[in-house]
């Protein structure tokens, strides 16, 4: 699997911030959801501003406690209840940074679909970003099973994001159900008003525990799966303010019409899609969703974000070592003040005002393979590091109009780790970044070194340049 950049595809968010009022599922309490724009690659985070600090739960899957009656997210003892529909209006809408702020912990229920958030984000209008999107090409199967339920999730190859979930609910009045969205710019026609549905026992459960308070029968489909006695119907009526309440003969209640026949299975879809922006990558693939529910979905995110996160460390960029370098060693030697045996790197491959990459042939003729190891040749750790380090220093000579006048000294070295040996033979491929912008002469950078297609070396180094008397 790789990540990709695709240049026509740049980040979004919204316009100005907008807002709406409505009531919690399951709390029962008036909140007010503010959707505001947010800066790039900031993604999808929640603010509780009734809480002192407004503290920020960011929409990531670690972050996930409990899954019972919606996907509830946790961070320093602050919560958030059901973020699964909210999030989905975001990935249908293709926004990829914003800020939710919530007065409450958990967002309105509306009618129990995406819908009204739908309606709020285009009315804030979305603008594009100038940073390009991260976007995870899968390459393999990858899949999650949850041995209990029965349910599992895969996702495949695809040449864009689409989702089909194939639900089982093992009933008479709700069999088997499909739905599919093979384009995320069908969302909000096909899925986004897919609303939520309970059946009648979890019903019964529910207001016998006092759960269900912001849940009139207005926001959800309720599948009538058992006989419906009389003390339960006086419980209904009294819990929806309702004078009566009947069964039509497609086995709901007669509080609303259904949208679709397989409204259960496209509102499971838009489940699946809210939790997986919990992964916080875009993904090109095909998700294929049997039984799915909040803990499989917020598991498979989890292991997806895992699998993400090594993948990108690991990531060895690709460099074309054939094509003519940018610098050779003369133009190196014009700009450094090293020399053999002390020059570690032959050749510049590319530069901007922000990264450098560099590359060192090692060959059996290093001085200090003499002595690292007599017998088992290996190049010392601190020489790799050197070797980094005066790539970056050609990054920031290249600031100064005479770099031949300068010195580079060392002053930091953070966060060092040594993945992979390196031995004669092999071609190292330096790729530096700065991390804060040269002032001062203080160069501070990120570098990695690369060979034989691994990650061999990482730290995080510092040095200044200095004119030389």
């Amino acid at each position: 699997m790789t990540m990709s950049n695709s240049v026509a595809n740049k980040q979004r968010t919204i316009q100005k911030e907008v807002e709406l009022r409505g009531v919690g599922l399951h709390t029962g309490k008036e909140v007010i959801l503010t959707f505001k724009p947010a800066p790039e690659n900031h993604g999808y985070a929640f603010c509780r501003v009734d809480l002192e600090g407004s503290p920020i739960i960011e929409a990531d899957a670690n972050y996930v406690v409990n899954t019972q009656r919606g996907t509830n997210l946790e961070k320093n003892g602050v919560s958030i209840q059901t973020s699964e529909h909210v999030l989905a209006a975001c990935v249908g809408l293709e926004i990829d940074n914003l800020l939710i702020e919530l007065n409450a912990s958990e967002p309105p229920i509306m009618d129990g679909s995406s819908k009204f958030f739908i309606k709020a984000l285009e009315e804030a209008g979305i603008v594009e970003q100038e940073a390009e999107r991260d976007e995870y090409i899968v390459k393999d199967v990858i899949s999650y099973t949850d041995e209990e339920s029965g349910s599992e999730i895969i996702v495949m190859p695809s040449d864009e994001y689409q989702v089909t979930t194939m639900v089982d609910f093992g009933t008479k009045v709700l069999g088997t159900q499909n739905a599919s969205l093979k384009h995320l710019s069908e969302f909000k026609k096909e899925i986004a008003d897919a609303r939520t549905f309970s059946f009648l026992h979890e019903l019964e459960m529910l207001l016998e525990h006092g759960l269900i308070k912001g849940g009139d029968l207005n926001n959800a489909i309720v599948y009538v799966d058992k006989e419906l006695s009389s003390s339960t119907m006086e419980k209904l009526k009294v819990a929806f303010g309702k004078d009566s309440i009947a069964i039509k003969p497609n086995g709901i209640l007669d509080n609303l019409t259904l949208h679709y026949p397989n409204e259960a299975a496209r509102h499971k879809l838009l489940d699946v899609i809210g939790d997986l922006a919990l992964i916080g990558t875009r993904i090109r693939g095909k998700i294929i969703a049997n039984k799915p529910g909040h803990y499989v979905n917020t598991q498979f995110a989890k292991k997806l974000s895992k699998i993400i996160k090594i993948e990108k460390r690991n990531k060895v960029p690709q460099f074309d070592l054939n094509k003519e370098p940018l610098m050779d060693i003369n133009k190196i030697m014009s700009m450094l003040p090293h020399r053999p045996p002390f020059l570690l790197i032959d050749r510049i491959l590319e530069m901007s005002d922000k990264h450098v990459v560099g590359m060192k042939n090692v060959t059996m003729n290093e001085p200090f393979f003499v002595g690292h190891f007599p017998g088992a040749p290996v190049m010392p750790g601190v020489m790799q590091v050197e070797a980094m380090a005066q790539t970056g220093g050609i990054l920031a000579l290249s600031t100064v109009p005479d770099p031949e006048n300068y010195l580079t000294y060392f002053m930091k070295i953070d966060k060092v780790k040594f993945k992979q040996q390196v031995l004669p033979g092999d071609t190292l491929i330096f790729k530096l970044e700065l991390l804060t912008p040269i002032r001062r002469g203080i160069c501070h950078m990120q570098a990695f070194a690369y060979a034989n297609g691994k990650l061999v070396t990482e730290a995080e180094l510092m040095a200044q340049i200095v004119k030389s008397k």
